[in-house]
C-alpha cells in the first residue's frame, strides 16, 4: 500500500530514493535522502577517468544526462506539471559537506517548483556521524504507524 511505502538513502542513495519517489509518485507516499547527490549532472565535471567509466556503466551516454529521466531536476519539472499525488519529501545535508551547496541548490528547485519538502541543515559533515543524527529525525518525520506488541502465551 502506497501510505505504507518510504524509501530513504544517503549519499548516492539519496539520489535514488528521490528518484524512485520522483518517478513512481503513485508508489512512494514518502522519501528522504540525507547528504544526496541530488544533481548529478553538476558532478559530471568533477569525475575523474575512473568514475566517468563507472557513471556510464550506471547512466549510460553521459551527454545525454541532462533532462533524462536519470536527472533528478527533469523528474521534478515532470512531476510538478502532473496531476499525480505527491510524495512528501524529506532532504538534509551538513553544511561541511561537499555536496551541500548542491543540495541547497535542489531544495530551491523544488520550493520554485512548489514541490512540497521538509528540509534541514546544519553542522555536519559527508559521515555515519551526521547520519546517524539525521536518521532519526527521519524516523520521526515519517507516518510510520506503532502498534503495541500482542501478548504471546508460552
Amino acid at each position: 500500500r502506497r501510505k505504507d511505502t518510504f524509501v530513504a538513502g544517503l549519499s548516492m542513495g539519496g539520489y535514488g530514493a528521490f528518484k524512485l519517489a520522483l518517478t513512481y509518485p503513485a508508489r512512494y507516499a514518502a522519501a528522504a535522502s540525507l547528504s544526496g547527490a541530488l544533481n548529478v549532472v553538476d558532478l559530471l565535471p568533477t569525475l575523474d577517468k575512473v568514475e566517468r567509466k563507472e557513471w556510464t556503466a550506471i547512466f549510460g551516454n553521459l551527454k545525454k544526462l541532462a533532462g533524462s529521466d536519470n536527472d533528478l531536476t527533469h523528474l521534478a519539472g515532470q512531476l510538478a506539471k502532473s496531476k499525480a499525488r505527491r510524495p512528501q519529501l524529506f532532504q538534509c545535508c551538513g553544511n561541511e559537506d561537499f555536496l551541500y551547496d548542491q543540495n541547497v541548490t535542489y531544495r530551491d528547485l523544488l520550493q520554485s517548483l512548489n514541490i512540497k519538502l521538509t528540509y534541514e541543515d546544519g553542522p555536519g559533515e559527508h559521515d555515519w556521524a551526521y547520519w546517524d543524527l539525521m536518521i532519526q529525525r527521519v524516523l520521526a518525520w515519517l507516518p510510520l504507524k506503532t502498534s503495541a506488541p500482542r501478548n504471546q502465551s508460552v
